[in-house]
């Protein structure tokens, strides 16, 4: 059973500054949180009613919390007290909280393997999708502006359909982080997606690079767009005047791994 108060901390979760302030964010929905918990993603807390307990534990599957120090805490609710701490229109039969954890960048880091960097991408469900396609394509790690959609936004979770916890993902002042890029050695180059830029079919395959994505509404940032050093384009044959930086992300990767 929920308490009033455990009803209000869950429900205050849907506002960035109450995570901050709490170090906590929530995840509903049977699919992700069942990938999650099929990841041993370190959840604190599980919230389901009695149906989606018993089917998950007659299916075999765990509830642990996968390797955290402290157990993790499931409550039973009704499908009425579900209704009123669900984040969604139409409630899940489970929801559970994670602890907000921010992994450091060693930025020497960045000039082996692939690097996804968005720069002001503030849709969550585009947000989600590309940690999704940086699973797909292995890239290494994914970095986001401060100004792109919150990481521990619901939609951005969801989007993400699991790659949420196999991902690296950093938050970072990406253009200093651009700038301390120039000067390791070897650097990786710096691909700026941008309408005036090469055609991407014609780069070979890279194995070490950073792939700058812009917002769709303003492309690259100024001080962002001075660390690129090669602008790369995907070839327009018709009247679009843009693509979804997810789309534009996904042909971009397909290119540098072939």
């Amino acid at each position: 059973m929920l308490t009033k108060a455990e009803l209000q901390r869950l429900k205050s979760l849907r506002e960035k500054k109450h995570r901050e302030e709490l170090g906590l964010f929530v995840i509903e929905g049977e699919k992700v949180v069942g990938e999650l918990l099929a990841a041993a993603f370190p959840f604190v807390e599980l919230y389901a009613t009695a149906e989606w307990l018993q089917q998950n534990l007659n299916a075999g599957r765990s509830l642990n919390a996968g390797g955290s120090e402290k157990p993790l805490r499931v409550t039973v609710v009704t499908p009425a007290e579900m209704e009123r701490a669900s984040h969604f229109p139409t409630p899940s039969r489970v929801l559970a909280v994670g602890r907000i954890e921010r992994r450091p960048l060693e930025r020497v880091e960045l000039a082996r393997g692939l690097t996804l960097a968005l720069d002001g991408v503030q849709d969550a469900g585009n947000v989600g999708t590309i940690l999704r396609l940086a699973d797909w394509f292995a890239c290494e790690r994914v970095l986001l502006s401060p100004d792109c959609a919150d990481l521990f936004h619901q939609k951005v979770i969801n989007a993400s359909m699991g790659s949420f916890a196999r991902v690296r993902v950093h938050t970072v002042e990406l253009a200093e982080v651009l700038t301390d890029a120039a000067e390791l050695s070897p650097a990786p180059p710096v691909l700026g997606c941008d309408l005036e830029g090469d055609d991407v079919h014609t780069l070979g395959g890279l194995r070490d690079a950073i792939v700058v994505i812009g917002s769709e509404g303003r492309g690259l940032s100024a001080a962002v767009s001075a660390g690129v050093t090669r602008r790369i384009t995907i070839p327009r044959y018709g009247r679009a005047e843009s693509l979804n930086a997810a789309i534009a992300a996904a042909i971009v990767c397909d290119n540098l791994r072939r």
